[in-house]
C-alpha cells in the first residue's frame, strides 16, 4: 500500500490563535532527516513546543507541534519540508549520512551588488527581504563611504534555483525597491564563479577573543555518565533498552533547541529510532532519545559516549558565541556558530544580528561573514563594525545581551 506524495507532509493549522499547529511527516527514513526538518522549521521562524519521532529503520513518522504567526507561509513550508524527505523508492534501505558520500551538488552562487544612501536599520531591512525571497546569504561585505553611501555585496544562493532567470532578478529588485524606496541607488545580480567567491573571502585573522570564547570549560562528569551544569543535564544510559542507547536531556527552551540536538546527532552519524521532546513549565524542556550507531548497535564505547555527551552539552549551553571587542579605536561585534558537516550554516543568524542592532538603535559601519577552522571544527563568523558616530551610547554588555537574547528567542 502506497502513500500519496501530498500526504508525506501534512500541516494542520490551529483554530485558535496561539495554539500550536501540527506538522506530520510520514516518509522513508534517513540519518539526519530530523536535523534537516528542524532546520527548515527554524528558517521559517517557528517554535517547536513538542515533538515525537519514531522509525522502524526504514520508514519514519514524525510529529511536530509548532507555534507560528499570521505571517507564516504554511504552503511554502510544506513544500520545503517535502523537498527534504527521501523519495518513497528509498524505503527499502536505511540512508545513513556520510559526508563524503552525500556531498550535494554545490548551489550556484550569485553576487547581489546594492548601492544605497545610508540610514538606520538599512542592513536589517535588506536582510529581511532576502530571507523572505529565500535567498541564503553565504558571504557578505558591507562598507560605508565618507559621503554616507553604502555598498553592500551579498553572495547568495537561491533555494528556488531561479535567480539566473530574468523574472526572478526583477522580482528581487522590486522587493528591495519597495522596502528601500529612494534610498536605493542601484541594484545588480550576477552569477559568479568559485574564483570570485574565493577572492571575496573574509579576513583570515580572528581576534583572540572569538577563539577564546569557543573553548568552554567542561561540565561536571558524574560516575553515572551524566554531564551537568547549572542549566543543562545530559545523561547517557544503556540499561533501559536491549537495542538502543537512551539519551536524556533537560535544559532551558530557546530558539533552535531541537535543531541543535539533531544537528549534533547527524554530525555523529547517529540514528534516532524513537524520540520525544516536550516543553514544561518555566521554560524547561525534557528530551528522551533512543539512538543507535550506523552499524545498528548501541553506543557502548565509553570514549564515544563521553564525546557525544560533551558535544551535546556544549551545543545546548552555547550554540552561538557573542562578544563585543575593541578593533583599534573602534568597536566590533563578533558572533560565531558551528557549521554542519554537510556544509550548512545556522539559519537567520545575520537576520537576527541586524534586527537586534536596529532595536538597540545602533548603526552598522561595515560587516562581513566568513568561515574559519577553529580546532577541529568549521565555524561561521560574523564580524560587524559598529558606527559610533558621536560615541557609542549603548554599553558593550547591553549590546551582547541584546544580540544574545534575540538569537536565543528570548526577546
Amino acid at each position: 500500500m502506497g502513500i500519496l506524495y501530498d500526504d508525506v507532509v501534512i500541516i494542520s493549522q490551529s483554530d485558535k490563535e496561539g495554539d500550536p499547529c501540527v506538522i506530520t511527516v510520514n516518509c522513508p527514513d534517513k540519518t539526519g532527516l530530523g536535523c534537516d526538518l528542524c532546520r527548515i522549521i527554524l528558517f521559517f521562524g517557528l517554535s517547536i513546543v513538542r515533538g515525537d519521532v519514531s522509525t522502524d529503520g526504514k520508514w519514519c513518522y514524525i510529529v511536530f507541534w509548532v507555534i507560528g504567526d499570521s505571517q507564516t507561509r504554511w504552503g511554502l513550508l510544506k513544500k520545503r519540508l517535502m523537498g527534504a524527505c527521501p523519495s518513497c523508492s528509498s524505503a527499502s534501505v536505511v540512508l545513513y549520512y556520510r559526508a563524503e558520500m552525500q556531498a550535494p551538488k554545490p548551489s550556484d552562487v550569485f553576487l547581489l551588488k546594492l548601492s544605497c544612501h545610508d540610514r538606520k536599520g538599512l542592513l536589517y531591512d535588506v536582510t529581511a527581504v532576502l530571507c523572505e525571497l529565500e535567498l541564503t546569504i553565504e558571504k557578505v561585505k558591507i562598507s560605508t563611504t565618507p559621503d554616507g553611501k553604502v555598498m553592500d555585496l551579498f553572495f547568495v544562493t537561491d533555494t528556488r534555483e531561479l535567480l539566473h532567470t530574468r523574472k526572478r532578478k526583477e522580482d528581487t529588485y522590486e522587493h528591495l525597491k519597495t522596502i528601500l524606496g529612494n534610498a536605493m541607488i542601484s541594484c545588480d545580480v550576477e552569477m559568479v564563479g568559485t574564483e570570485i567567491t574565493a577572492c571575496s573571502q573574509a579576513s583570515s585573522f580572528l581576534p583572540s577573543a572569538i577563539i577564546d570564547m569557543l573553548h568552554l570549560d567542561m561540565p561536571v562528569e558524574l560516575p553515572s555518565g551524566s554531564l551537568i551544569s547549572s542549566n543543562v543535564s545530559v545523561t547517557i544510559d544503556n540499561s533501559l533498552s536491549p537495542g538502543h542507547t537512551l539519551v536524556q536531556i533537560v535544559c532551558q527552551d530557546r530558539k533552535g533547541l531541537l535543531y541543535d540536538i539533531m544537528r549534533t546527532l547527524k554530525d555523529y552519524n547517529v540514528q534516532v529510532s524513537y524520540g520525544r521532546f516536550s516543553r514544561r513549565q518555566r521554560g524547561n524542556c525534557e528530551i528522551d532519545l533512543f539512538i543507535m550507531q550506523a552499524d545498528g548497535k548501541k553506543i557502548v564505547d565509553p570514549s564515544k559516549q563521553n564525546g557525544l555527551s560533551s558535544r551535546l552539552w556544549m551545543e545546548l549551553l552555547q550554540p552561538l558565541s557573542v562578544t563585543v571587542v575593541s578593533r583599534g579605536p573602534d568597536t566590533e561585534l563578533l558572533v560565531a556558530n558551528p557549521v554542519e558537516l554537510s556544509g550548512k550554516g545556522r539559519p537567520l543568524v545575520f537576520h537576527d544580528i541586524t534586527l537586534a542592532l536596529k532595536m538597540l538603535d545602533i548603526c552598522i559601519f561595515s560587516a562581513e561573514i566568513g568561515r574559519h577552522m577553529i580546532g577541529d571544527r568549521e565555524w561561521e563568523v560574523y564580524r560587524v563594525l559598529l558606527d559610533e558616530g558621536d560615541g557609542l551610547s549603548v554599553p558593550r554588555n547591553k549590546i551582547e545581551e541584546g544580540v544574545w537574547k534575540l538569537l536565543m528567542g528570548w526577546e
